[in-house]
C-alpha cells in the first residue's frame, strides 16, 4: 500500500484506474483505457481533467435536471449542513426537510398517494416497493399473494432483489445468481420489435392477452404487484402501444393486484410532468418510486410513494412493524436539496421547457432515420434513442462485437458531445434547461458521428442500409 503522502502527485487517472470498481465495469477496456475524469460541470456541460469541455446529453445519469453548478442550490445544502447535517429517521423520529418534502411529494403525486417511504436512490425505493406488496397483502390476510409481474429487457435497479425483478438485455451474467421464484416477466411492449405482420392496435392486444393468461396460469391469488416504467429508459426508451399501460392497469384493478410505477426517470419533468403515470398514461398507481430527478443529481435521494389505501391495511390494529429501512432515510441536507429542486423547477417552469424542447429534439432527430445505420429514432419529452440496425428492412442488428454504439458514442466525445451507448441504441436524456439552438449541437454532432462510424463499417466490410 502507497503512503498517504504519495497520492497528491498521482494523477485522478491513475488513482481511478488503480482503486476503483466502477458499476458495469468492463474490466478490458478499463484496465486498457481507464475513465474520462470529469472536473467541473455547469448548466448541461461538463469539462475534464485537461479543460477540454463537453456537452452532457446524457444529463449524468438522466437526472441532472436543473443543470449543475446552481449556487443557490449550493447556499441550501450548505445551509442545512450547518444547521442539522444528521438525524435518525427510524421508529419516531424525523426532521423539518424530511417531514416538508413529504408533503410536497404528496401534493405533486395523483390521487391519494399521500404516504412517503425515504430511500437512498431508485434501487432502494423499488425493492421497498416489491416488499411493500408482501406485506401489504399480508396485512388483508392474503400472505400467499406475493408474487411479482415485471416485462422483459427492464431495468429496476440493482439491489439483489430489484435486479432479479428486472430484466435488461446484458445485466444477467453467468457470475451472478438472481431471484427467480416469485418473480414473472412478461414481452415488452417494444412497437418497432412487434412481428411485422401486427399492427400496433394488435401487438397492444397481444400484450394484454398475456398479462390475463399468465395470471390464469399462476393464479390471481399469488399474483401481488405488476411494475412498469411508464418508459423503459435504460431498456430502450420504449413507448408502450397506445392504451397499454391503461388496460394493464385496469387488470390489476380487477385482480387486486398493486400497480407500482417505477417513475425513476420520468418523475420530476423528464417528459413533461411530475410525475407521468397519470397525466402523460391515465393511469392512478398504487405506488411511485422515484428517484433522479427528484434533488436533479446533487445529493443522493430516492422516496417510494405510496396510496392511503396501502398504509390503511398495513396500519390495520396498530401492532405491526413496518422493519426496512436505510441509516440516510429521510437525510436532512438531501431532503432539503429536493425542496430546493423541486422549487427551481418550479419557478423557471422546466417542465414546460422539457415538453417544449423535447418536441423539437424528436422532430431533429427523427431526421437521422435517413441514414444508413438508423433503424429507428424514437423518444418522448427529454428522453431519446437511436437504435442501430444492419438492415433497415429486417431490423437486423450488426454482431454485439462491433460495437458500434459505443464507436459512436467515442467519436462524439472526441467531438465534444457525451451520448450513452446501451447494446445497439445512443441513448440522450439532457438537463430539462436544454435550449433547442443546443439541440441543434446535439443532433448535427452525432450525424457526424454516425456518419464516420458508418463509413468505417463499410470499410470494414458490414452492409448497411
Amino acid at each position: 500500500m502507497n503512503a498517504p503522502a504519495s497520492l497528491p502527485n498521482t494523477s485522478a487517472f491513475e488513482m481511478d484506474r488503480a482503486h476503483v470498481l466502477h458499476p458495469w465495469a468492463n474490466f478490458g477496456p478499463f484496465e486498457k483505457a481507464g475513465s474520462l475524469v470529469i472536473a467541473r460541470g455547469q448548466g448541461a456541460k461538463l469539462w475534464d481533467e485537461q479543460g477540454r469541455e463537453y456537452f452532457d446529453a446524457v444529463g449524468g445519469m438522466w437526472c441532472t435536471n436543473i443543470g449543475l453548478g446552481r449556487r443557490e442550490m449550493a447556499d441550501a445544502i450548505a445551509e442545512q449542513a450547518e444547521r442539522l447535517a444528521f438525524a435518525n429517521h427510524f421508529v419516531d423520529m424525523t426532521n423539518d426537510p424530511a417531514a416538508r418534502l413529504a408533503a410536497k411529494l404528496a401534493e405533486l403525486a395523483p390521487g391519494d398517494l399521500n404516504r412517503v417511504h425515504f430511500t437512498t436512490g431508485g434501487s432502494t425505493a423499488v425493492d421497498t416497493a416489491v416488499r411493500v406488496v408482501s406485506y401489504y397483502h399480508h396485512s388483508r390476510g392474503n400472505p400467499d399473494k406475493t408474487d411479482i409481474v415485471a416485462r422483459e429487457n427492464s431495468y429496476h435497479g440493482s439491489t439483489y432483489l430489484t435486479q432479479s425483478v428486472g430484466k435488461r438485455n446484458g445485466d444477467r451474467i453467468e457470475e451472478f445468481r438472481y431471484k427467480t421464484e416469485g418473480i414473472h416477466h412478461l414481452s415488452c411492449p417494444n412497437p418497432y420489435r412487434r412481428p411485422d405482420w401486427q399492427t400496433e392496435a394488435q401487438f397492444c392486444d397481444d400484450l394484454i392477452a398475456e398479462f390475463e393468461a399468465l395470471i390464469a396460469k399462476v393464479g390471481a391469488d399469488r399474483i401481488g404487484g405488476f411494475i412498469a416504467e411508464p418508459i423503459q429508459a435504460s431498456g430502450g426508451i420504449i413507448i408502450p402501444p397506445q392504451g397499454y399501460l391503461k388496460r394493464m392497469w385496469e387488470i390489476c384493478k380487477r385482480h387486486d393486484i398493486l400497480f407500482i410505477a417505477d417513475e425513476v426517470v420520468t418523475a420530476f419533468g423528464r417528459i413533461g410532468h411530475w410525475f407521468a403515470s397519470e397525466d402523460a398514461f391515465g393511469v392512478q398507481p398504487d405506488m411511485i418510486t422515484t428517484a433522479k430527478g427528484l434533488t436533479s443529481g446533487y445529493l443522493p435521494l430516492g422516496a417510494l410513494i405510496l396510496s392511503d389505501r396501502i398504509w390503511a391495511a398495513m396500519a390495520t390494529g396498530g401492532h405491526r412493524w413496518f422493519t426496512t429501512g436505510l441509516t440516510y432515510s429521510g437525510h436532512p441536507v438531501s431532503c432539503a436539496c429536493a425542496l430546493k429542486n423541486i422549487e427551481i423547477l418550479d419557478r423557471e417552469d422546466l417542465l414546460a421547457n422539457a415538453a417544449k424542447v423535447g418536441a423539437y429534439f424528436n422532430t431533429r432527430l427523427k431526421a437521422l432515420e435517413s441514414l444508413p445505420l438508423v433503424g429507428n429514432v424514437r423518444g418522448q419529452g427529454l428522453m431519446l434513442c437511436v437504435e442501430n440496425v444492419a438492415n433497415k428492412a429486417t431490423k437486423a442488428l450488426l454482431p454485439d462485437e462491433v460495437n458500434e454504439s459505443k464507436r459512436i458514442s467515442d467519436v462524439a466525445e472526441s467531438l465534444g458531445l457525451l451520448v450513452r451507448p446501451i447494446g445497439h441504441l445512443n441513448v440522450m436524456s439532457p438537463p430539462l434547461i436544454i435550449t433547442e439552438a443546443e439541440v441543434d449541437f446535439v443532433v448535427d454532432t452525432l450525424e457526424t458521428a454516425i456518419r464516420r462510424v458508418s463509413d468505417d463499417l463499410v470499410r470494414e466490410g458490414h452492409r448497411l442500409g
